[in-house]
């Protein structure tokens, strides 16, 4: 079944009289359990063809669709509950919440719904298992290296329990050891529960990893290849 689904998108930006085109009538679709990267240059339209599926902002013409659900129709309130339930995001700094421990930033997001504390709990410690910081638990950001705070970020990603995951250029602060480990760890999550990935990179190490490389240059998509993962 089709995750997502992109109709001859378009996306203008206007400042002033000028007009830059970011995606000049892109089509493609991606199906449950894909990990799938985006890849191409800065400029090519990567970040902002995540942005449209995770309902960040919306095409100047063409249709998006997430679970069959015309997303470039929905409301501003719509379309944030599209990104709290079934959409998660991994972003190039983390943004992970200062004041908060690796146990509360994963948490947040199951705070926005009607889960029981123990619901909770048992969600995050699983998480933090699964991306191999359960002593790191009651550690904040500044406690943590950059390949934990990501790790961290991941699992808070995966929280609600999304059909799909978007991370933009999720290893680009990282060494290549992080990076690396990064990558494993959403390949293997990837594997295990089925959650579909999606994340931009022009970073030949990481492009390994995908499964598929869909390839974008000056705002339109020039491949579109299945690509062997690693090893």
């Amino acid at each position: 079944m089709e995750v997502t689904k992109i109709e001859n998108v378009t996306r203008v930006f206007k400042i002033g009289q000028v007009e830059t085109p970011a995606l000049r009538g892109v089509s493609f679709s991606i199906e449950d359990g894909e990990f799938t990267a985006l890849v191409g240059p800065s400029g090519s339209g990567k970040t902002t063809l995540l942005q449209l599926i995770g309902c960040l902002d919306q095409p100047t013409s063409g249709q998006v669709f997430v679970k069959g659900q015309d997303v470039s129709r929905l409301t501003r309130n719509q379309r944030a509950d599209m990104r709290r339930g079934t959409i998660g995001f991994v972003f190039q700094f983390f943004a992970l919440i200062p004041t908060l421990t690796a146990y509360e930033n994963i948490e947040m997001p199951l705070l926005l719904d009607s889960h029981t504390h123990q619901e909770r709990r048992e969600r995050v410690m699983y998480l933090l298992e699964a991306v191999g910081l359960a002593d790191r638990a009651h550690h904040r950001p500044d406690q943590l290296s950059g390949g934990e705070q990501q790790r961290v970020a991941v699992a808070r990603a995966l929280a609600p329990n999304p059909v799909l995951i978007l991370a933009d250029e999720p290893t680009a602060n990282l060494d290549t050891a992080n990076g690396a480990q990064v990558m494993e760890i959403m390949t293997r999550l990837n594997e295990e529960t089925g959650v579909t990935f999606v994340f931009a990179t022009h970073d030949p190490r990481v492009i390994k990893y995908a499964r598929r490389v869909i390839t974008l240059r000056d705002g339109l998509i020039v491949e579109n290849n299945s690509a062997g993962k690693k090893g």
